[in-house]
């Protein structure tokens, strides 16, 4: 679209001078951050030399309040609240911030302006969203007698000087078929998985569908050993649910037979990814572990009812569905949404710094940031999705021998889940009743 802008020159009153412009995509860190978005892009165009920004009411956040005597549906705000806040942010320097002035479509010439307020019957006010939905109804250029009837969407057309006639067709094509395969946001890969060789998979990635399991395992949770034979406690077998830089949120799915890996969903049903950015680590999951909501941590949060999370802190990317050794390092306790979740921190045995990676102290020195920035994705990532943000039972991690310890607690409790210990169903939290447990390790067997 912003091609056929150039492209149409200054013949066109939506068009621009491809000698005088310059074209630059700036990436947003998240999906939409409202003022904190705009203050990201006001920064990154000041670093690559830009003098100026034109802002409007997104910085200032302003919304308008149902309560209002007058104008209750209106944004509160005018050109100057967004230039008022970003002007006071640190690290914009010298920069000009030019106030939004806000246009509108002038019936008499054909031409996107500032409204006259002494002829207002001529202007016609072309919102985002509006544009947004005369492009899904497939809007057509506007005959000449605009004056009749201004209603574009009852119309539905667009006038013909409100954006050039091909900038327009792309509009048109990307609204119109929006939901269906052939646009993909850029955080959701459209790829075939990154799978483990003794893996299979049914189903499309990125679609709830999809469905992994191994070839050489009934259960990826229950059936996979909690650690390689002889290796000691400090060292566990990691299942990759989502391998390094990859956003679809996949898990283990607890309630299904063969506790295949598949993708989560949102409450809507919609195949969940994680917004905040993609993950800068390889995540899984322990076998044979799981966090019982009814053990309680000292500060009085149960588990998650989950396998044992373990993040994987190396510079390789693990295939999905792999089982890969890992050395403990240490863990962090996260508090989501009223539970407490742990989260293992290990390094591949087989990772090119595996050798010089034994504790926490030794990834800061090799990898130097790390801990802080994975602390601050932990507790934010959920932000992007309008939640409130994570907390950590502390922001000191757990040592090499306390993050064990977890481990062997957990284990403790799925040996009890699968009955080993004797342990019957109903003794247990009412949420494990749909649970599948009918591997040969689990209740399946002769536990």
């Amino acid at each position: 679209q912003h091609e056929e802008v150039l492209a149409a020159g200054v013949g066109h009153p939506g068009g621009l001078d491809p000698a005088t412009t310059v074209m630059a995509i700036w990436p947003s860190p998240m999906v939409y951050a409202g003022p904190t978005e705009v203050q990201f892009h006001a920064k990154s165009r000041r670093s690559a030399g830009a003098s100026y920004f034109v802002v409007g009411r997104d910085p200032a956040g302003m919304k308008g309040s149902p309560n209002a005597v007058a104008h209750p549906d209106n944004d509160l705000y005018d050109g100057n609240h967004g230039r008022y806040v970003l002007q006071n942010s640190p690290g914009i320097g010298d920069m000009q911030m030019l106030s939004f002035v806000k246009v509108m479509y002038d019936i008499t010439d054909n031409v996107m302006k500032e409204p006259d307020p002494a002829r207002a019957q001529d202007f016609i006010s072309i919102s985002g969203s509006k544009m947004r939905l005369l492009a899904r109804n497939g809007a057509h250029p506007c005959d000449s007698h605009l004056s009749q009837n201004t209603d574009l969407v009852e119309q539905n057309c667009v006038p013909s000087g409100f954006m050039v006639p091909k900038g327009w067709d792309m509009v048109v094509d990307y609204y119109k078929n929006i939901d269906s395969t052939r646009w993909t946001p850029w955080s959701r890969p459209n790829v075939e998985p990154p799978a483990d060789p003794l893996t299979k998979h049914e189903g499309k990635f990125g679609t709830t569908n999809f469905i992994l399991s191994r070839t050489d395992y009934e259960s990826l949770w229950h059936d996979i050993p909690i650690r390689p034979t002889g290796k000691p406690d400090t060292i566990i077998n990691m299942v990759t649910e989502i391998p390094l830089h990859f956003s679809p949120k996949m898990e283990i799915m607890k309630e299904k037979p063969g506790n295949y890996i598949s993708q989560d969903s949102n409450k809507d049903g919609s195949p969940r990814y994680y917004n905040y950015g993609v993950p800068f680590f390889n995540y899984g999951a322990i076998p044979q572990t799981w966090e019982d909501p009814n053990v309680r941590s000292p500060e009085g949060y149960g588990g998650d009812n989950d396998p044992l999370d373990v993040l994987e802190m190396g510079s390789s990317q693990l295939q999905m569905g792999s089982i890969t050794p890992c050395r403990i390092l240490g863990s962090l306790e996260l508090i989501d949404e009223g539970e407490t979740d742990h989260k293992i921190l290990c390094i591949a045995l087989n990772d090119k710094d595996a050798n010089q990676i034994h504790n926490l102290e030794d990834l800061e020195r090799i990898k130097p940031g790390h801990m802080e920035r994975l602390k601050d994705w932990m507790k934010r990532y959920k932000t992007a999705d309008g939640k409130p943000e994570n907390a950590l039972a502390s922001e000191i991690p757990k040592t090499v021998e306390q993050a064990s310890k977890v481990v062997a607690e957990t284990h403790l409790r799925w040996r009890s889940l699968c009955g080993h210990d004797n342990t019957r169903l109903s003794e247990l939290s009412p949420k494990v009743e749909k649970f599948w447990l009918g591997s040969a390790e689990c209740r399946g067997g002769d536990n």
